[in-house]
């Protein structure tokens, strides 16, 4: 929705229902990405694309009887190859539209969701878009510090709220299911996550065999990862496959560009797998500055203490040192390079989420919350 949130938001304004479809889920090579939008305005006006030309006109007529009935509808739609070679894909694929009127009553909230993606603010719209009846269409909207509407029971919006922040915390759209009364492992209700948030940044500092498989499970959870190195013949996209870009640049000179370019937020996670005074001290210095998220270091216990005498040096106070996880990830007895990306990757989502790291079978509250209570 975010493409035609400004075309939305005026007719919205002016007191008008716009029929709006949404692609919730995609198969095989769908024209258009889930979330992508196309609204039918008052004057019949279409604005926006939900399958780049192959099925707008079957979702504008939807579109159109949602204005004038006030319902809601769900369909599927599959592509035909012909189709998909004409707006440039090499197969057809099938795609699910939810077509909905918005309007002031219907969708209360719109001005604020759009000003939190103005403003960069993240934000997610959790719409039922299948299920009983009286749930159909009903609407939950999340920041990170507050909810607004609902599904239609507190108990769903509970547990709802609690796995919507993760998905957003990592800016993910996606389709759950939930039972009818909020049970994680149920599927009468269907509930479409439109997250509206950049996706929160890994940068690993050290192009080593360690940092490559820090930024495969880096995108595995979802974060734009980074791997920048000042040795440019290690630093190359071939050695890190699953980093969304490779920098061949000094960590220190590199972390305090992205900063000055405002690339750098509270849900950043730097880690430093250097372990060479040379290059992780200055960036260290910078990094424990910064209200990012997560700060870990990888080195020997030796090491660590080294780097915390430089560190102290250089002027770093006590409190900035108490951020540093170093050495970097939980005790999990790793020993290969893999594992201990596993150990960091636990470590960061401990600490996201404000978890312990010990055994859940040794403890005794809650589990996973995205899982069975």
């Amino acid at each position: 929705m975010r493409e035609v949130m400004d075309e939305l938001l005026t007719w919205w304004k002016a007191g008008d229902t716009v029929g709006v479809g949404t692609v919730i889920a995609t198969w095989r090579s769908a024209p258009r990405p889930a979330g992508a939008s196309m609204l039918v305005g008052p004057d019949g006006t279409a604005v926006g694309s939900v399958s780049g030309g192959c099925v707008e006109g079957a979702v504008y007529e939807e579109a159109v009887s949602a204005v004038e009935s006030g319902e809601v509808t769900l369909r599927r739609y599959g592509v035909s190859d012909d189709d998909a070679f004409a707006v440039g894909l090499t197969c057809g694929g099938i795609l699910d539209v939810y077509v909905e009127p918005v309007s002031r009553e219907s969708f209360p909230e719109l001005a604020e969701v759009a000003a939190s993606i103005a403003s960069g603010e993240p934000v997610a719209v959790v719409s039922c878009v299948a299920g009983p009846q009286d749930r159909i269409g009903k609407r939950l909207v999340l920041w990170t510090d507050r909810t607004s509407g609902s599904l239609g029971l507190e108990r769903l919006d509970e547990a709802v709220a609690g796995d919507v922040r993760g998905l957003l915390a990592a800016g993910r759209t996606a389709t759950v299911h939930y039972g009818h009364d909020g049970e994680r492992r149920g599927d009468d209700l269907t509930l479409f996550v439109a997250s509206y948030a950049p996706p929160a940044r890994m940068v690993v500092f050290g192009a080593i065999d360690f940092a490559a498989a820090v930024a495969r499970v880096g995108a595995f959870l979802g974060y734009r990862v980074t791997v920048c190195d000042a040795r440019p013949v290690f630093a190359t996209p071939k050695r890190f496959p699953e980093a969304d870009e490779v920098i061949a640049d000094w960590p220190h000179r590199y972390l305090q560009a992205e900063v000055d370019a405002g690339r750098i937020d509270e849900r950043t996670v730097l880690c430093v797998l250097t372990h060479d005074p040379k290059f992780d001290v200055p960036v260290l210095e910078l990094a424990l500055q910064l209200p990012v998220a997560y700060v870990g270091a990888m080195g020997s216990r030796r090491t660590h203490e080294d780097r915390l005498e430089r560190l102290k040096e250089a002027g770093v106070g006590e409190k900035e040192l108490d951020r540093l996880a170093s050495p970097i990830g939980l005790d999990l007895g790793a020993r290969t390079p893999e594992e201990t990306a596993i150990s960091i990757a636990a470590e960061i989502i401990a600490g996201r989420w404000g978890g312990s790291g010990e055994r859940l079978a040794e403890g005794g509250g809650p589990i996973h919350t995205g899982a069975a209570r």
